[in-house]
Order: structure tokens, then sequence, then C-alpha cells
């Protein structure tokens, strides 16, 4: 039975430190694929508004959105929208799609649907590792009259099956001194 047991322990031993090597060796994610998670989610928001401008299913458009680009689902996610104060925080996934497109009896009005024509990302820094980044800056939304709307964020990334998806996302308006 032990000479039967090594070869086995042997094998396992080796699979475990390969792993380990490989986790080690994994490249770290770049700012760039950083910068590219923020262009798509910018573009996303900007995709509603044009379904829901147009009368199409903007429902539809923003579960793809959420779906695609938070990591509902996969693990937990801490999202503070901008002009959330009854309901601050929306963890699941119907707490972020009652934000982006609005729900009769809340305080949402659908930040998703109000017309954005662009987002425009200013990062103040980019932390990243293997498996994870953090981005905080300001970004802005253009309205349907060209005026730019100042938003402070923070957002956190995970890698889901190789794909950066948010865990964190924090937006709040610039302090205004009275």
């Amino acid at each position: 039975m032990k000479s039967q047991l090594h070869p086995v322990l042997t094998a396992a031993s080796g699979l475990a430190l390969a792993a380990i090597a490989t986790s080690a060796a994994a490249e770290p994610i770049s700012k760039q694929t950083v910068i590219d998670a923020q262009k798509a989610w910018g573009k996303g928001i900007v995709a509603i508004s044009k379904v829901h401008a147009d009368g199409g299913d903007y429902t539809a458009r923003a579960k793809e959105h959420i779906n695609d680009l938070y990591a509902y689902g996969e693990t937990k996610v801490m999202f503070k929208p901008t002009m959330a104060a009854e309901d601050q925080f929306r963890e699941t996934f119907d707490g972020a799609l009652s934000y982006f497109i609005g729900q009769d009896g809340t305080e949402d009005k659908g930040f998703a649907i109000s017309g954005w024509t662009n987002v425009r990302w200013e990062n103040n820094g980019i932390y990243t590792n293997d498996t994870s980044a953090m981005a905080m800056g300001n970004y802005y939304f253009k309205g349907p009259d060209g005026k730019e709307t100042k938003v402070e964020y923070t957002f956190g990334y995970v890698l889901v099956d190789g794909a950066l998806k948010i865990n964190l996302h924090h937006s709040s308006l610039p302090f205004s001194p009275k």
C-alpha cells in the first residue's frame, strides 16, 4: 500500500508546485487593460442612453452592460452610485439595473437613460496586480446639450475567466462648499 501511495503523493505535490509556479508567473493586469475596461463601461452607458432615445429595448442593453462589466454572480460587488440617497448601496444585479434604467416607486430615475453622449475618464491613479486592479479619478458625462458633468469615482476590478469585471464602484459628485 505504501509503495502505491508514494507515486500518487509525488504526482499531487508536483501538480501543486506547478500551480503555484504558474500563478506566481502570471502577468499583472496592465494599466491599458483597465483603461480599455473604462472605455467599455463608458461606451455601454452611452449605448444604453442611445437605445432608450431610439425607443429600443434599453432594459436588455442595460442587462448586457451589467453582465459584461460587473462581477455580480461571480463575487460580491460593492456599488455606491452617484445619485443614490435612500438606497445608497447596490449589492445585487437588480439594484444596479434599477439605478441604471429607473424603477417606479424608487428614487431611481435611470442614470444610464439620461441622454449621455460621451464619457471621458481622467485617472488619478491605476494600481494593478495579477488578479485585481483599482482606479480612481474623475469621469465626465456629456449630456445632450453638450455640457459635461464631473463625477468622482473609484472602481475595483477582478479577473473573472480572463475578463476584467467591476467588483467595486463608488461615484460621487465633487464637494461644493456652501
